[in-house]
């Protein structure tokens, strides 16, 4: 009983923030300890995930960050039996998201990109919602954040699993030797992010699972969402971060795997 009340009353509500330091070669040595926040997976509902959303836009302001990203489920799909009835009402859900998500502050912009949920109930409505709310949508396009006369490049992606990702538009704009750094929903597209020079991505989709188990580990990873569901990795040059989300999909439960709030810093040259 005193797991069950944690895993559904207590941990789903509180934030974890993780720091994570990413060293960049080609990282302009002016943008050296360049802060990027990132918010993912909020599954927007009023009862359950409404309080973790709040308590994170909360925990982002208070850093100062110089960027923040937003990668993906904004709300929550219906189940397939109800779908034709509920996508007007899960596309509902993402206005108040957008709302709160207005207040996040960060001098470098709010930029967000669209999650495999946003694509079941309609795409549009929620770039239209998000849009409106003054958060800039990157669907396969690229945008140039600079500060102290140094720059990098952040490309997002269109969903993965909704087979709408490009990655020649993404990049397009960039030129060659520039750092980049890509949104995309899905962590496991990172296979075929890193055959680019792309210096880093940032995904979420998994949760983290939400329950962890001891020696088990997740109970339970979406499709692309496998094979690094959590945390830094490697691949080649490119560095890869997951984070676990903020609010929950299925059951509203989270055990051994809090909501997260994830604060990069870029650091310039070789480690």
């Amino acid at each position: 009983m005193a797991l069950g009340t944690d895993a559904t009353f207590v941990e789903p509500d509180y934030p974890r923030l993780e720091r994570v330091e990413i060293r960049l070669v080609k990282l302009p040595p002016a943008l050296d300890g360049f802060t990027i926040a990132q918010l993912s997976d909020f599954h927007y509902d009023p009862y359950f995930s409404v309080t973790p959303i709040k308590a994170g836009i909360e925990m982002v302001n208070e850093l100062k960050p110089d960027l923040v990203v937003l990668t993906g489920d904004f709300a929550t799909m219906p189940l397939p039996e109800s779908r034709r009835h509920h996508n007007r009402q899960a596309l509902r859900a993402v206005e108040p998201c957008a709302a709160l998500l207005r207040s996040l502050q960060a001098p470098g912009g709010v930029f967000a990109i669209l999650g495999n949920h946003d694509f079941s109930f309609g795409p549009e409505g929620v770039v239209e919602a998000l849009q409106s709310q003054g958060i800039p949508v990157l669907r396969n396009q690229s945008v140039l954040i600079e500060k102290n006369g140094g720059r990098f490049w952040l490309a997002g992606l269109d969903d993965v699993l909704g087979r709408q990702a490009n990655l020649d538009d993404a990049l397009q704009k960039v030129p060659n030797g520039e750092t980049t750094v890509v949104l995309c929903h899905e962590p496991d597209f990172a296979d075929v992010v890193a055959t680019r020079s792309v210096d880093l991505q940032i995904s979420g989709h998994s949760h983290g699972g939400q329950v962890r188990l001891p020696v088990v580990g997740a109970l339970y990873l979406p499709p692309l969402g496998q094979k690094y569901p959590w945390g830094l990795r490697r691949l080649g040059s490119m560095q890869l971060y997951t984070n676990c989300g903020i609010g929950t999909v299925n059951l509203p439960i989270r055990w051994n795997c809090p909501p997260e709030v994830t604060l990069f810093t870029l650091r310039s040259g070789r480690s």
